[in-house]
């Protein structure tokens, strides 16, 4: 989705009926499924492997209290499990050393995992962004994005851009994550401890998060809010600073509005008209402009928030001035207060696009504010770092790793980047 400075933005396109085919994995949630899972829990010594272990990232106090009871321990242990997850960010089980050994010894046999996954590679821009590979269980890479930003009065922000799926079913013309495939949805916790990672790279907490990387998020929407929750909740990053991007999924928007979120909706138009987001967007087929817009409309109405639309400028394509007047036409028609967001195109390899002179970026940011339209551009960040969302990963896996490790330099490509591990 967008490139990196928070232009990870290019969600991809292909059949939505296949893109929702596979939904995405449960996890335990509801205190409810806590006790089940707790009382169903296998002997110690017989957890099959094929069982998926429990995850405790993501699990609220009161679940990790009810979790700790069920365990016949005392329900301030569970206070002690938040605290070390969210708080100490602990990643492995034997390394709560505030518990008693043989509590962590029954999480451990009784399925439970933290649910952190290693760093498999680092990439560190000239600017200071920095790209991680995250290694899923199963050997599946995903790409999240840290953007530290210094604003006014020499505070820094660090924006964590998440992925929430392992690849994309769309297949956006301009977007390096379609062009890898797609694999699976992620789960909630695989989008929280992407949160969690930065954090840790940077050492300071992460103040916005943005769901712009990998897939495309209305596609694993119960995932995604179940992530949201936790980051506000849990992680205690406010609404407000939170973003979710969408390049347009039918029913989803309103499904959307229903939960009644303060975060920003961000919409990828990429295009003032139907015929040209067709071209860019294939997905646009089979979710008109129209439509789209119509929702988001009715979006505005509901929730009382405004909607940020993305717009990728491609050199020759999308990037005219009269073009730009066409997108403020539709805007108008529309409603009113609405913010354009414009991301000159990250160049990736094997695209026949091109990135915008500065010029041409200006004179349609011109035009689209000397028709009354707020519009900002965002600043590329991280075009040292493979920028461009999913470049990073399609350099490194296109399929799972093998999982010898004897034989993990046979994996890594030949690459100039600045890679540190």
């Amino acid at each position: 989705m967008l490139s990196i400075s928070m232009a990870l933005l290019h969600h991809c396109s292909t059949p939505f009926a296949r893109a929702v085919r596979s939904p995405p994995p449960t996890r335990v949630r509801l205190s409810s499924t806590v006790a089940m899972a707790s009382a169903a829990a296998p002997s110690p010594t017989r957890l099959s492997q094929s069982q998926k272990p429990q995850v405790l990232l993501g699990l609220s106090e009161k679940e990790l209290q009810e979790l700790a009871v069920n365990l016949g321990q005392q329900s301030f242990r569970g206070k002690q499990l938040y605290h070390l997850i969210y708080k100490r960010k602990v990643k492995e089980i034997q390394d709560f050393i505030q518990l008693p050994q043989a509590f962590r010894n029954e999480l451990e046999k009784s399925g439970w995992k933290v649910g952190r996954s290693p760093i498999f590679q680092t990439v560190t821009a000239a600017d200071g962004t920095i790209k991680l590979l995250l290694k899923l269980e199963d050997n599946r890479l995903i790409e999240t994005v840290g953007i530290p930003v210094e604003d006014d009065g020499n505070s820094v922000r660090l924006t964590a851009c998440v992925s929430s799926q392992v690849g994309c079913p769309l297949r956006c013309s301009f977007c390096a994550t379609g062009k890898g495939g797609f694999a699976r949805n992620l789960q909630s916790h695989e989008i929280v401890e992407q949160v969690l990672a930065i954090e840790d790279v940077f050492n300071r907490r992460v103040t916005n998060v943005v769901f712009m990387g990998m897939g495309e998020p209305m596609l694993n929407l119960k995932a995604v809010l179940e992530a949201h929750h936790c980051l506000n909740k849990d992680v205690q990053i406010g609404q407000r600073m939170m973003t979710i991007s969408t390049v347009g999924v039918p029913n989803t928007i309103k499904k959307l509005a229903s939960h009644k979120l303060q975060s920003t909706l961000a919409v990828s138009l990429h295009a003032p008209n139907q015929q040209l987001r067709e071209t860019i967007v294939p997905s646009a087929k089979a979710y008109p402009l129209s439509a789209l817009m119509s929702d988001c409309k009715e979006y505005v109405r509901e929730t009382n928030r405004r909607i940020s639309f993305e717009y990728a400028l491609l050199a020759g394509i999308n990037d005219s001035v009269d073009q730009a007047v066409e997108l403020a036409q539709l805007l108008r028609e529309w409603g009113h207060g609405y913010h354009v967001n414009l991301i000159p195109f990250n160049p990736i390899e094997g695209s026949e696009y091109r990135r915008p002179y500065r010029k041409a970026v200006q004179a349609f940011a011109d035009a689209l504010e000397s028709s009354k339209i707020t519009v900002s551009v965002r600043q590329t960040r991280g075009l040292d770092a493979s920028a461009a969302c999913g470049q990073l990963r399609n350099n490194f896996q296109k399929t799972p790793l093998v999982t010898d490790p004897d034989n993990l330099e046979t994996q890594l490509p030949n690459t100039d980047l600045a890679v540190t591990c």
